[in-house]
C-alpha cells in the first residue's frame, strides 16, 4: 500500500534498508532527547483559524534571499543518500526540479557537485563543511559557483560530529562507493570502508576542527554567493552574524544529531526572529514531518523550512518517484492546512496563528 504521509514513509523504508542503514539515517546523538524533542515540541504548538476568509485559491510562493520559490520547503543537506538507493542526490535534485522545489546539497553528498548541479535546473544552494585547508575549502565554493548554485550554507555546530551509539552498536561501515564524491580526486577515502563515518570524516581533515568568525569572515571575502550559517540556536549567535554581513540563518539542532540535549529548533525560533529584526531571512529544520508543522514555523517568523530525513525515506523506498511523491505529499498537507487556517498567501501567515 502506498504510504499517505511522511511517517509513513519513514516505515516503508525501514522494511527497504538494512538495520545500520535505517539507524544511520534516522538517529540521533547521545540518547537522542533532542531527536525526539524535536517532534514534541512542534506537537504542542497549537493554531488559532480564522474562518470567513476566501480561500477558493492557496498562493504558496515566497522568496529567500531574495530567490523566488514556489513553495516555502527546500530539501535540506542529508549526507550520504546512496546508503538509501544507488541514484542518491542525483534522484532527489531530479525530484526537486520535477517539483520546482529548492534543494541544498551536503558536502558530504555521495554524487559530485558538478553532477548534482547537472541533474535537473532547479535552485540550489551548497552546504559547507570547512576542511582543515583553506584552500580546499575555496575550491569547494568555486566548484558551486561555477556548478550554479546561488548560496552557501555554512554548517557551524560541528567542529567534532558526536556520538551516534546507534552506528556504534551496529559497528556501521559504509559499502563499498559510498564516500563523499567531493573529495574521490584528492583525498584518500579508503578509510570510509574502514571506520565509521563519523571518525573517517575526522581522520581525513574533512571537518574543521576549530571554526570561528574570522574563517566566516574570510568566506565571504571569497565568494561572491550569500552566505547562511546553520546549526544556530543561541540568539547572541544571530546578533553577533548581523555584524558579519551573513545573508541568513538556519535555525537548527542539526535534527538532533549534533549536542544531545539542545532545545528544538522550533523553540528557539521566536528568540532568535526578536535578535535579527526582520533585517535578515530566517530558515528552520529539524522535525519537520506535517504541512501543520511547516505552517507552524512560518508563523513564528521562519521564511522556508528545510526538509530533511522524510525525502531520504521515499528515496530509499523508491528513488526519485519516491522523493516526488514526498514532497507532493508535504505541499499537498501545506495547501489545505494554510486553507484551513484561513490564509490565502504566504504572506497572510502571522504569529496571531498560534495560541
Amino acid at each position: 500500500m502506498e504510504p499517505v504521509n511522511l511517517f509513513e514513509y519513514e516505515a516503508a523504508a525501514r522494511e527497504k534498508l538494512s538495520q545500520g542503514a535505517f539507524d544511520f539515517i534516522a538517529g540521533g546523538a547521545d540518547d537522542e532527547i533532542t531527536l525526539a524533542e524535536n517532534r514534541r515540541a512542534f506537537e504542542r504548538i497549537q493554531l488559532l483559524p480564522r474562518h470567513l476568509v476566501d480561500v477558493s485559491s492557496v498562493d504558496l510562493s515566497t522568496q529567500v534571499l531574495g530567490q523566488p520559490l514556489s513553495w516555502p520547503v527546500m530539501l535540506a543537506p542529508v549526507a550520504t543518500q546512496k546508503l538509501a538507493h544507488p541514484d542518491g542526490e542525483v534522484a532527489s535534485a531530479r525530484a526537486a526540479a520535477a517539483t520546482d522545489t529548492a534543494m541544498v546539497l551536503s558536502t558530504f553528498s555521495t554524487y559530485s557537485i558538478e553532477d548534482v548541479g547537472a541533474a535537473g535546473s532547479g535552485l540550489k544552494w551548497l552546504q559547507l563543511y570547512f576542511q582543515d585547508d583553506l584552500d580546499q575549502t575555496m575550491s569547494l565554493v568555486q566548484r558551486a559557483e561555477a556548478a550554479g548554485y546561488r548560496a552557501i550554507c555554512v554548517t557551524v555546530d560541528a567542529p567534532r560530529l558526536s556520538r551516534r551509539e546507534r552506528d556504534l552498536r551496529n559497528q556501521l561501515r559504509l559499502p563499498q562507493g559510498v564516500v563523499p564524491a567531493n573529495f574521490a580526486q584528492t583525498r584518500n577515502l579508503s578509510a570510509y570502508q574502514a571506520m565509521d563515518p563519523a571518525t573517517a570524516s575526522q581522520q581525513a581533515g574533512l571537518l574543521r576542527a576549530s571554526l570561528t568568525w574570522k574563517e566566516i569572515d574570510w568566506l565571504r571575502s571569497v565568494t561572491r554567493l550569500p552566505v547562511l550559517l546553520k546549526g544556530v540556536l543561541n540568539s547572541e549567535d544571530a546578533r553577533i552574524a548581523l555584524d558579519h554581513g551573513i545573508a541568513g540563518i538556519v535555525v537548527s539542532n542539526h535534527g538532533g544529531r549534533q549536542l544531545d540535549g539542545t532545545p528544538a529548533s522550533i523553540a528557539m525560533l521566536p528568540d532568535i526572529v526578536e535578535a535579527v529584526g526582520g533585517r535578515i531571512d530566517l530558515l528552520l529544520d529539524s522535525g519537520i514531518r506535517r504541512g501543520t508543522d511547516v505552517l507552524k514555523a512560518l508563523a513564528l517568523g521562519a521564511k522556508v523550512v528545510l526538509l530533511g530525513r522524510p525525502y531520504v525515506w521515499g528515496l530509499a523506498v523508491d528513488g526519485e518517484a519516491g522523493v516526488r511523491r514526498v514532497i507532493e505529499t508535504l505541499r499537498d498537507e501545506l495547501t489545505l492546512a494554510m486553507a484551513l487556517a484561513g490564509c490565502p498567501t504566504v504572506a497572510t501567515i502571522s504569529p496571531a496563528l498560534i495560541r
